[in-house]
């Protein structure tokens, strides 16, 4: 790849605004108060049937954080009459016709979580509870629930069209490696046997599909609706006139597409090239010079190099890249990590092509087709979609015997939510274990701060029991809001994985401005108390703006702040493409001076994942000795959970790293440490919880074959203690003990930190062989949502 094709732009196709489409004719019937879980409410609107099903695993909260909502509302005001199926009997078709015949098609999701994370937690263990349940019941959605709820719909009615979405078909579009079979299974398009599969955010995509069926168009005829996948027969020949691009050319530095590392800046690879890529914001567009005296770069179009008769540079709108088929990647750990490293490359919308993986051998091979990703919404189209005219509230279905939903039917996902504002979409930071960027996508997409506002108003005035504290602003990332790259030429063309590792790029606008006066503006308004910022905060970015910090800390923190640093030790860390622990400090160093300055004792909550692939047992123990120095002692304790499609899960079930390219050459590849087995697995989670009595007997036996006796002793330098008092062998957790809070107490995801100033007396110190209580055995230990 030259500078010039580094740096040059790629025009994005035109995109049709979601206001743009003409009102189905149903429109007439007007804006539902729910929408519709039964043939009575449906009656009660005037429908006769529904132009739409939504089928999700998850109950229908009228609120848009929940998926089902914002597809339901979103459809809705495109004319369509949408009803909803919501936690369905899976046992029979019969709950799948309580609404009758959809007119156009089903729309099948298993909820805002995938169905086996949401069940299982990441040591394969069933979960009792689930947060998307009224009463927080489990089981209430079937494993692999897409797969089911198909199946189930062609059943009840089999010449119904079905879209499958949402974030468990998002993330298993291709061929996927299955952390509960530890085997690699099929596209879920293939196993579901579905019409069509809509990844990532769907609104565009949905639109479209909607629209174009309710033309009379046959679904087999949608084959160019970025965000979707389809089945095709290889010989399909609706399919010609496409450009197949072999994907280990693809993966073969020099042929088609060099590779960018992700461990140098855009500006460090233009140089190797003997270019620069530094285009000024405030360039001239016809090649003057800017008032810094750099010139902007020239693009200059590349003529089409062949060898032979075969051509290597081809119009991106019309290449597809054959990946390798199901069969190899299935039998094949490398050919799986090198699929992986080519799905990550081509997932900017800017520049992304279609893929195609086979299925399957001789009559029975089918090719799942991947059309780009979609474009992302622009501003409007954000504030389109979230100032709909939601109930903000669970279906009236769910009610208790008082009406409202505060007691047996509690849907504890609902609460977190409550008062809480989404104001932006996607990830740039590219973390390896997060699944973020393979579904929303890593351009940040934003709402208008007006927008927000009126929502912030909304919660005031409509939201039953809101005590004027806003629960948060944010995201998949509290500080991201309208952040982005500084020149849309280089956003259009940049095959990165991440904008902030390892360092943060120089072309990225790291302007936290917007951020502050929104702030500002929402804590100003009448009958609000308090804003306070529960997302994760991206501290690495936060340290470029001072000024933010010190609004954050001053105004929007409730005693203790989360933070998410992972690990401290550089190999764990270059595999999760996450800052080292110096950047911390720095933060931390900020965050302290200004709650000083602010007159308030506030504290850091950092988190931290055990077994990730790339970490050594000796990283763990510098992370334990690195914890017990800072006087952090972790509650809840994260593992590495290999979802669906992540990079890191690539680097599990491969060996590989896709970071660096791969290759059957160990002195050309990079190869991973994995960290399998219960027994290991959980010694990495025993030395977070190295003050635990239950794992002193573990992490004694694992220091001695470390060589590390000097760690055990009595004195404050040691990790663990020479005693061993009387355990139950179990994990504990003081959160479920705490679950229920109490006046004056504030719940934290640790123990261990300065204790509040009470005025009550001081607890008598514990002998040696008393040790600390044993906490309530907590017997499922929660991992966090993939991010």
């Amino acid at each position: 790849m030259t500078v010039s094709q580094l740096c040059a732009p790629v025009a994005s196709p035109a995109t049709k605004t979601l206001t743009s489409y003409r009102p189905f004719w149903a429109k007439r019937f007007g804006v539902a108060p729910f929408l519709p879980m039964s043939r009575a409410e449906m009656d009660r609107l005037g429908w006769d049937s529904c132009d739409i099903i939504v089928v999700t695993g998850d109950a229908y909260v009228d609120h848009p954080s929940f998926g089902m909502a914002v597809i339901g509302r979103t459809l809705e005001a495109q004319g369509f009459r949408v009803g909803i199926i919501a936690q369905p009997d899976w046992n029979s078709p019969d709950a799948f016709r309580a609404l009758g015949k959809p007119n156009l098609f089903f729309g099948v999701a298993a909820g805002n979580m995938d169905s086996m994370i949401n069940r299982y937690t990441a040591d394969r263990k069933i979960r009792s509870d689930d947060a998307y349940t009224p009463g927080n019941v489990g089981g209430k959605r079937p494993d692999r629930a897409t797969l089911v709820y198909t199946q189930r719909c062609r059943e009840a009615y089999k010449d119904v069209p079905v879209v499958i979405g949402g974030i468990e078909a998002s993330l298993r579009r291709i061929a996927h490696y299955d952390y509960w079979q530890d085997k690699v299974r099929r596209s879920v398009l293939i196993d579901s046997k579905a019409d069509l599969l809509i990844y990532g955010n769907a609104e565009r995509a949905i639109i479209e599909v909607a629209h174009r069926l309710a033309q009379k168009k046959p679904i087999e005829s949608i084959t160019d609706v970025r965000g979707t996948a389809f089945m095709r027969h290889p010989d399909d020949p609706a399919l010609a006139g496409w450009f197949e691009v072999d994907s280990t050319e693809v993966d073969r530095p020099g042929t088609v597409d060099a590779l960018i590392s992700p461990y140098q800046t855009i500006d460090e690879t233009a140089a190797e090239q003997g270019g620069a890529c530094a285009v000024a914001a405030d360039a001239e567009p016809q090649g003057g010079v800017a008032d810094d005296g750099s010139k902007p770069i020239m693009i200059v179009r590349q003529r089409l190099e062949k060898t032979g008769s075969r051509a290597l540079a081809t119009p991106r709108d019309h290449t597809v890249v054959r990946l390798p088929a199901y069969e190899q990647v299935r039998s094949d750990p490398v050919l799986y990590a090198h699929a992986n490293r080519v799905l990550h490359l081509e997932t900017n919308p800017g520049n992304a092509r279609a893929l195609v993986q086979r299925h399957g051998e001789g009559h029975t091979a089918r090719d799942v087709w991947i059309n780009p990703p979609p474009i992302p919404l622009a501003m409007a189209e954000m504030d389109h979609v979230f100032d709909l005219p939601y109930a903000r509230a669970p279906h009236p279905a769910y009610a208790d015997e008082s009406g409202g939903h505060d007691g047996a039917t509690k849907i504890p996902a609902w609460e977190m939510i409550r008062f809480s504002v989404n104001i932006m979409r996607g990830c740039f930071g590219g973390c390896t274990f997060c699944s973020i960027t393979e579904h929303e996508g890593r351009i940040i997409q934003s709402r208008s701060e007006d927008s927000v506002i009126r929502e912030i108003e909304e919660i005031r005035d409509k939201v039953k029991g809101f005590t004027g504290v806003v629960s948060d602003l944010g995201g998949p990332t509290a500080n991201m809001y309208r952040i982005g790259c500084k020149s849309p030429q280089i956003e259009a063309a940049c095959r990165k994985p991440s904008c902030v590792y390892p360092d943060v790029c120089s072309n990225l606008n790291t302007d936290h401005g917007p951020l502050i006066r929104m702030y500002r503006r929402a804590r100003a308004l009448k009958g609000v108390k308090k804003i306070l910022i529960g997302s994760g905060l991206r501290y690495d970015l936060a340290i470029k703006s001072p000024e933010y910090i010190r609004e954050l800390v001053t105004h929007h923190v409730g005693g203790y702040l989360k933070i998410a640093p992972e690990h401290t030790e550089g190999g764990p860390l270059s595999k999760m493409m996450k800052p080292g622990i110096g950047t911390y400090d720095r933060f931390k160093q900020l965050f302290e001076k200004f709650s000083e300055e602010a007159g308030k004792k506030q504290y850091l909550i950092p988190y931290f994942i055990a077994a990730h692939p790339g970490t050594s047992d000796e990283d763990m123990m510098n992370l334990a000795l690195w914890l017990k120095r800072n006087g952090f002692r972790a509650d809840q304790v994260q593992t590495f959970y290999p979802s669906p499609m992540a990079t890191a899960t690539a680097m599990y079930h491969s060996g590989r790293n896709p970071l660096k390219g791969i290759s059957r050459d160990p002195a050309r590849g990079e190869t991973v440490d994995i960290v399998r087995g219960e027994r290991r697995r959980r010694l990495h989670k025993a030395f977070l919880r190295y003050h635990d009595a239950n794992n002193w007997p573990l992490l004694r036996e694992a220091l001695q074959a470390m060589g590390r006796a000097d760690l055990i002793g009595n004195g404050k330098h040691h990790l663990i203690p020479t005693y061993q008092p009387m355990t139950d062998g179990s994990y504990s957790s003081a959160r479920r003990k705490n679950s229920t809070p109490t006046p004056g107490r504030i719940l934290t995801q640790h123990t261990g930190l300065p204790p509040r100033v009470t005025g009550s007396p001081a607890r008598p110190a514990v002998k040696p062989k008393a040790a600390s209580p044993v906490r309530a055995p907590s017997p499922v230990p929660k991992a966090r949502k993939p991010r």
